[in-house]
């Protein structure tokens, strides 16, 4: 198979997610249950707005069913699923017969009209099978009990399907079941077992795309992007991880995405940065479910560096006067949503956000040291949460009011 779907700026291959493979598969069940034919690739656009050329494997047909499978490719990106078989089993439930489906199919296309105009619908229901994992705490996409396939891969599945029940004139009800073979053994590298996700891997995916980079190229970049404020006149931007603390910073605080650089998850780097550059001072904006970690003195947020959330919830609820059992409910927390309702709960939210603060102020001054003003808000708008530093707000204020420097 040809694999060559793009690069990133940085000359890495880019790769496609496990929800497109689950999405390919499924259609291209679809496609061969309904007409009856046999097909080695599948045409797939992503939510990326890249199109996809997946090559079919294993097929297996029965008379009311087809089942097939399209390999995982994750380019430059290090991914313990790469190589795997993401299958998808596609079958009729109301029994309606392959010659009535082929009389549909000759109605639209004698009568000249759009696929989609003269028949209902078809009802898609989506399982997960074996090798995909069971959501068994809350907290997550999925309800406690359903398979672990997020919200963007069920609706590339059930858009692709949807789009060959129109075009053969099926309006009856299908089923699509998700497998991975293999799955239940790889999750164990990952982080599902903590997250309470169990006996299998989660089907993911935004974009349909994996997008790698090297972490060369992106503190680079981030460098990169602050230098170029700097060089503009300003001594002070705003420094977030990404899309969230973007939408954040337009949504909440109105402030000037022009003086805002995004960080992922190198937050120490870009302090450094800052040094480096003059800066005087830099406004961190990030989600509670990264930026906590800062608590702790963590300056790259990624999980496989350290994760240490409930760790530091949990000593900082102790601080507050919650018990041992509190404690121990936090540290079993699989985010910091659900931790946050067990604070709110026992009515000491505030005062741990409060201290969280205080203790992250800390060590982000020891990583700036005496020349650079460093700032941070934290938030959590599903929890309805927003934390600041002391000096948080006229920074912000001297970054969206103040003039431009030499």
């Amino acid at each position: 198979m040809n694999h060559d779907i793009g690069t990133t700026r940085s000359g890495l291959r880019l790769g496609y997610t496990t929800g497109s493979c689950a999405a390919g598969a499924a259609k291209a069940a679809a496609l061969m249950l309904l007409s009856r034919e046999e097909i080695s690739q599948i045409r797939l656009m992503t939510p990326k707005g890249i199109e996809l050329y997946l090559d079919i494997d294993e097929i297996t047909r029965g008379e009311d069913y087809v089942e097939c499978a399209v390999r995982k490719y994750s380019g430059d990106d290090p991914d313990v699923t790469d190589g795997l078989l993401v299958f998808a089993r596609v079958e009729r439930e109301n029994g309606i017969s392959a010659s009535v489906i082929h009389k549909n199919q000759k109605a639209v296309r004698d009568r000249g009209l759009a696929e989609n105009s003269c028949i209902s619908p078809a009802k898609i229901r989506i399982e997960g099978g074996s090798g995909v994992g069971r959501v068994t705490r809350p907290g997550l996409e999925q309800e406690i009990g359903q398979a672990a396939i997020n919200k963007v891969p069920r609706q590339m599945i059930r858009d692709g399907v949807r789009e060959i029940c129109q075009k053969y004139g099926y309006s009856g009800s299908i089923k699509v079941t998700v497998s991975i073979p293999g799955g239940e053994e790889t999750a164990k590298k990952t982080f599902n077992p903590r997250l309470g996700i169990v006996n299998g891997l989660s089907v993911l995916g935004t974009t349909g795309i994996v997008e790698p980079m090297s972490e060369k190229a992106l503190t680079d970049t981030i460098y990169l992007e602050m230098k170029m404020i700097r060089e503009s006149g300003h001594r002070r931007c705003i420094v977030t991880p990404g899309n969230y603390g973007s939408d954040f910073l337009r949504e909440e605080l109105s402030a000037d995405l022009r003086l805002c650089v995004k960080c992922s998850n190198y937050v120490g780097e870009a302090i450094d940065f800052a040094k480096l550059l003059g800066m005087k001072g830099i406004l961190l904006v990030g989600h509670m479910g990264k930026f906590i970690k800062l608590a702790a003195g963590v300056m790259n947020t990624h999980s496989r560096q350290a994760d240490c959330r409930m760790e530091v919830l949990a000593a900082h609820a102790a601080l507050a006067g919650a018990g041992q059992k509190t404690v121990e409910r936090i540290m079993n927390c699989i985010n910091t949503s659900e931790a946050a309702a067990v604070l709110r709960e026992k009515g000491i939210l505030q005062p741990v956000l409060q201290t969280v603060m205080e203790r992250m102020e800390f060590y982000l001054r020891q990583r700036a040291g005496d020349e650079l003003t460093v700032e941070a808000v934290m938030f959590s708008r599903e929890d309805r949460i927003t934390a600041k530093t002391s000096g948080a707000e006229k920074l912000l204020r001297e970054i969206t009011e103040g003039e431009k420097e030499t």
